[in-house]
């Protein structure tokens, strides 16, 4: 398995556990120019609807593309609690096992800017998100419905 090979994170007390987690899969940390699978590096940054902040950078070593079918494994384990992975293309493989973990694959167009897609999904967020990015908030914020029936489900029940 490829493991990253340096990391990066940045800390700050002040992030309150609100900004939704998304990663970008970029070569030079100012675009999108890598293939999800066969991506070098990812970028996270946590995302409001008025602020922005970079969280960690992530690299990994050589990859070879055949051969190492669990080279995906590293990277989804990163994603755990993103929202969305924003990359240049994304095999059926991986988009089916992003999505099993609650992460959207969004592809992009070539180089797009990382600012500007981060403009882009804050403009979404406070103009009211689409289906997939409400979905994606209701999972990481937990809605009252899903908080009551895990309360239930905890419950003991007689039959």
């Amino acid at each position: 398995m490829a493991s990253p090979i340096r990391q990066l994170q940045v800390l700050d007390g002040e992030n309150d556990g609100t900004l939704l987690k998304v990663a970008f899969a970029s070569s030079d940390r100012r675009t999108v120019d890598q293939h999800f699978g066969s991506s070098r590096s990812f970028v996270f940054y946590g995302i409001d609807p008025e602020r922005a902040e970079l969280q960690s950078v992530v690299e990994f070593g050589e990859l070879d593309q055949d051969g190492n079918e669990d080279k995906l494994a590293a990277k989804l384990e990163l994603l755990d609690g993103c929202i969305a992975v924003y990359c240049r293309a994304c095999g059926a493989s991986a988009v089916r096992q992003l999505l099993a973990i609650g992460v959207q694959p969004v592809k992009v167009s070539e180089a797009e800017g990382i600012a500007e897609l981060i403009e882009t999904l804050q403009a979404e967020l406070r103009e009211g998100p689409s289906a997939w990015l409400a979905k994606a908030i209701r999972r990481t914020r937990g809605t009252p419905d899903q908080q009551r029936f895990e309360a239930m489900a905890g419950e003991a029940w007689d039959e």
